[in-house]
């Protein structure tokens, strides 16, 4: 790994190299915004129980991830740091991307309901984005069962399965096969075409992709990708106990991202937020919440997003009566092995389910460590074991020496 600092990459390069985890302070900057979101989930999984609302829990995953960023990296001047995907959490048959502003009906948490909380953040660009499914009131003395463990266990067990795969050489096609076999021995499906990313700096989603349960037509437009050494991947894995197909429905879409589209704006409500947008958060997604004048921000979102400055993330649904699981981590392929950089707790003695896997190869897979240090232990443990197992066999295949002084 090099151990260039951040200003010698830049003026060695013209600030033109791509910075990748080949370099020591890019690890560094991963790490510790992994470390600021595992602790943001894990303080909004503290309080998500019955009777607090959607709203002041992506409040607070938000507040503690803008809190957090805030008190690293002082002395860098100009570096941005701070939210790359707003808190996030969509309730039971809700996919994804549901974050209420203060003017919509907001939601409470009732005990049994199945949580997605998902969330991101991030250190001069370097992005580390998480998400996790809870049940509400669950405990080891009070287990989810049925179709509840049944799609939560699945989910996990893909995202378990992928963080073993994933690695040189391996194609995004590869994991998709993963996912679909897991969830099938759960007798559930992957939700249709959602894409786990590849990141790069300023970019949540990079070129490289893995997608989930493709349609023909997805099939035959998604590219085929391998995995290459110091890529960084968000591994999204979201599983259902329906037909895996969404939709919107009329709620309000209150995240977006910038694209790189130029249009001159009319309203002037529109070009305020843009420069907000612009200033403050440049190419990461954001909430319409994070704006002051909310009301203003609703109405410039408008034109911005259909002229295509801004690209939503619309909040979708699966059937009424099905559930929806998540599990996303994100993970640095480097040359000792994957690293998992963000993750949940799980806690599967909270869970029962009559399924597990059934395909030997994944059944194996699933045995390996996920820890880098232990696994490397175990590999030069094996190394030492067939070194003496050689030496035993060259020593009892050589000649006796005969002393001839005698």
């Amino acid at each position: 790994m090099k151990s260039h600092t951040y200003f010698s990459i830049m003026a060695d390069s013209g600030a033109e190299e791509e910075l990748t985890p080949a370099y020591d302070i890019v690890v560094t900057k991963y790490k510790t915004i992994g470390d600021i979101v595992n602790n943001a989930l894990k303080k909004v999984v503290e309080k998500a129980v019955a009777g607090e609302t959607v709203r002041s829990l992506c409040e607070l995953g938000d507040s503690f991830i803008v809190e957090e960023t805030s008190k690293i990296f002082k002395k860098i001047k100009d570096l941005k740091k701070g939210i790359a995907f707003p808190t996030c959490l969509s309730i039971n048959n809700c996919v994804c991307h549901f974050s209420p502003l203060r003017s919509d009906p907001d939601i409470t948490l009732k005990d049994d309901d199945v949580v997605k909380i998902d969330m991101g953040g991030h250190i001069d660009g370097f992005i580390a984005v998480v998400a996790q499914t809870i049940v509400v009131g669950a405990s080891a003395d009070n287990k989810v069962t049925g179709r509840k463990a049944d799609v939560i266990q699945a989910a996990h067990t893909c995202s378990e399965a992928a963080l073993r795969k994933i690695k040189p050489g391996v194609q995004n096609y590869d994991i998709t096969k993963l996912f679909q076999t897991i969830s099938e021995s759960f007798e559930c499906k992957p939700v249709q075409g959602m894409l786990s990313h590849q990141l790069k700096q300023n970019t949540i989603d990079g070129e490289k992709s893995i997608i989930q349960n493709p349609t023909d037509d997805q099939r035959k437009d998604h590219k085929v990708s391998e995995v290459e050494v110091h890529e960084v991947y968000a591994i999204d894995v979201l599983v259902t106990t329906g037909e895996g197909k969404v939709k919107e429905r009329d709620t309000r879409t209150t995240v977006f991202k910038k694209t790189d589209s130029a249009y001159n704006l009319k309203m002037k409500a529109s070009r305020v937020l843009f420069s907000q947008v612009e200033s403050k958060f440049q190419s990461m997604p954001f909430t319409l919440r994070a704006f002051e004048e909310e009301g203003k921000a609703r109405m410039g979102v408008v034109e911005c997003a259909s002229h295509k400055l801004l690209e939503p993330y619309p909040v979708l649904y699966e059937k009424e009566g099905e559930l929806v699981a998540q599990f996303k981590f994100t993970v640095l392929v480097m040359p000792t092995g994957s690293l998992r950089i963000t993750q949940g707790v799980h806690h599967p003695e909270f869970y029962k389910t009559q399924y597990s896997v059934k395909d030997p190869e994944i059944k194996a897979l699933l045995q390996l460590s996920a820890n880098r240090k232990a696994a490397k232990k175990k590999r030069k443990k094996a190394a030492s074991k067939a070194a003496d197992a050689a030496e035993a066999v060259e020593d009892a295949e050589a000649p006796e020496l005969v002393d001839e002084s005698k």
